[in-house]
């Protein structure tokens, strides 16, 4: 299965880096791809080196203002040209996405993804990774848009929030039918 992830290229507190550094491992072991936006810095970068030292494969997204920080040794790299370009080129070549902590950009990911989402232009299963409860105002948000009517959809059917790589995981694997 090829995991996208979103997450933030900043250097990060241990509380973020140590689940992620497992989740990525969990990843690898689990003989999955990890498509995620080719940054050598930052929690990319712990992604990256976890998948990779855990047997899975490196499908990199990056786009050219950023190409200089690129992963060197990943299994494929795609340098797009905005973006736009690359949040689509990842949602295209995911088939299930998992949205960590970050900031501006991530949040903007995880609304473009979450919205195609929602008008049913893609039906992969999508998880917030709540670590360190980061997401807990973004979950307390998004049920109150669906308690007043604004999601029309059940908030379930749009998203499921994870505590932990593990259960990041399990939900992912049952929702897209793997192993096949």
């Amino acid at each position: 299965m090829n995991i996208c992830v979103f997450c933030s290229a900043a250097d990060l507190d241990d509380r973020y880096v140590v689940p992620a550094r497992q989740f990525a491992e969990l990843i690898g072991k689990g003989g999955h791809a990890l498509v995620w936006g080719g940054s050598d810095t930052g929690l990319m970068k712990v992604m990256a080196d976890g998948v990779q030292e855990a047997g899975g494969k490196l499908i990199g997204i990056s786009v050219e203002f950023l190409a200089h920080k690129a992963r060197a040794g990943a299994d494929e790299m795609v340098v797009t040209k905005d973006l736009a370009e690359r949040k689509a080129e990842m949602l295209a070549r995911a088939d299930a996405i998992v949205i960590m902590v970050g900031g501006t950009g991530t949040l903007d990911e995880a609304t473009e993804i979450l919205e195609l989402r929602k008008h049913g232009l893609h039906s992969k299963p999508v998880v917030l990774l709540n670590t360190a409860g980061f997401y807990d105002g973004l979950h307390e948000q998004f049920r109150r848009m669906e308690d007043e009517g604004f999601l029309p959809l059940p908030l379930t059917d749009l998203v499921f929030f994870a505590a932990d790589g593990v259960g990041a995981l399990a939900y992912l694997e049952e929702k897209a039918g793997y192993p096949a």
